[in-house]
């Protein structure tokens, strides 16, 4: 394995891992149950997917290219976001012995699955950190598209590793993250991150920067 490549899967580890949208998301789903944490990790690799097949496409560079078009994917990412975190601040607020819709009962794996696919490929961030950074690991005389595949797969391996593992973790704290108390302040915070993310995404493009 060449140096750039080990060079590459130490940043991406990194980057797969730094807390963001998809993390908070992930963690909200685990605490559900095991199941729709892992769908949720899996709507994330999901999510990922769609960003390297873009980049390698070369899709990416017409979405920078066209400040229109940007601009619609940073109001609907942070929309979103700003959505997801509402409804987490309205579940922690609810009184304790009121069942939460995302909690009680049987998890909504589809919808799990969903909210990571969606919080992933609506991030406005993806397509310029994918279209910026795979270029920096194709070594002149390496053909760019095989290289280019390898390391989009070698994101949503890492994708798929990572987040299912936490979503494992998080429902082995299971018992101690649902207590009342402990699972409204974990919904309060995840939910304020992702509020303020939202707005933080969505500042830029209706400030017209």
């Amino acid at each position: 394995m060449d140096g750039q490549l080990i060079a590459f899967i130490g940043l991406a580890a990194g980057m797969v891992a730094m807390p963001g949208a998809d993390f908070t998301v992930v963690v909200r789903s685990a605490l559900a149950s095991r199941r729709a944490g892992v769908a949720s990790a899996v709507g994330v690799a999901g999510g990922l997917l769609v960003h390297t097949a873009l980049a390698v496409a070369g899709l990416a560079a017409v979405l920078i290219a066209v400040p229109v078009l940007y601009r619609v994917l940073q109001i609907a990412g942070g929309a979103y976001v700003l959505y997801l975190g509402a409804q987490a601040l309205r579940g922690a607020l609810r009184a304790t012995g009121e069942p939460s819709a995302d909690t009680a009962g049987e998890a909504n794996v589809a919808r799990a699955l969903r909210q990571g696919f969606l919080a992933n490929v609506l991030n406005p961030k993806a397509p310029v950190l994918f279209l910026s950074l795979l270029p920096q690991f194709v070594p002149d005389g390496v053909a760019v598209l095989p290289r280019t595949l390898l390391l989009a797969s070698i994101v949503v391996l890492l994708a798929l590793l990572w987040f299912p593992l936490v979503a494992v973790l998080v429902d082995r704290l299971g018992h101690w993250l649902r207590r009342p108390w402990t699972a409204r302040t974990v919904q309060g915070v995840t939910g304020g991150a992702l509020a303020a993310l939202g707005l933080t995404l969505l500042s830029a493009p209706l400030a017209g920067n």
